[in-house]
């Protein structure tokens, strides 16, 4: 078991510690907004989209709300300084899915999906799905490491399976995206652009898992 699971185990109850759930709760709910932008964007309903994509950026910055208040819960606390560090850490690159989640939005308002491969969007889906599946296993990971620690290492290798699959999409998705016609070179960018967003939002979790098994 890392140092820092076995940190998290002797202090379940703490403000800290709840913040930190709180705001990955908040996260996962990002990605959820984000897979139905995505889905609004490719049935061509604008409305709907924009209303998800509103709702991931009032989100995202009440997420960086919740980062800012469990940093200086941490840095007030009694904790060893090298804990301090991972433990930020952590909290640090939970609030990176949020950012790219935010991040994947902004792209997705640019693109005229109407000009997009029905087989692009497709991996859109897949994609997205894959890093919502990667997010609530980190969820669950965190979840873990404060009411079962005994449970999270197990919990932290499926993070990196999501994180896997994710990768595999993405590398299927770039070879697509060489062999479709798009109209013009600015969508394509475009769309490459969306999809490294969301594969940086299953990296993210990923790092997150590097943090908590590393010690």
């Amino acid at each position: 078991m890392s140092e820092l699971i076995k940190w998290f185990e002797k202090r379940r109850e703490t403000k800290a510690l709840a913040t930190v759930q709180q705001h990955l709760a908040l996260t996962t709910g990002i990605i959820e907004d984000l897979e139905k932008a995505i889905m609004a964007a490719i049935k061509n309903d604008e409305k709907e989209m924009q209303k998800c994509i509103e709702r991931v950026a009032n989100s995202e910055r009440e997420a960086d709300k919740l980062r800012r208040k469990v940093m200086d819960e941490i840095s007030k606390g009694e904790l060893p300084p090298d804990d301090k560090v991972d433990l930020m850490d952590l909290v640090k690159r939970v609030d990176m899915v949020a950012d790219w989640s935010r991040e994947s939005t902004r792209v997705l308002g640019a693109i005229p999906m109407m000009h997009v491969p029905n087989s692009i969007k497709n991996e859109f889906v897949e994609m997205v799905k894959g890093a919502k599946e990667c997010t609530l296993s980190l969820q669950k990971c965190v979840n873990k490491m404060m009411t079962k620690p005994e449970e999270a290492l197990q919990a932290a290798d499926t993070v990196e399976r999501e994180e896997e699959k994710v990768d595999d999409i993405h590398e299927k998705a770039r070879a697509l995206l060489g062999k479709e016609e798009i109209p013009k070179a600015g969508i394509a960018v475009l769309i490459s652009q969306l999809f490294e967003a969301l594969e940086m939002i299953a990296d993210a979790c990923d790092q997150v898992r590097v943090i908590m098994v590393r010690k």
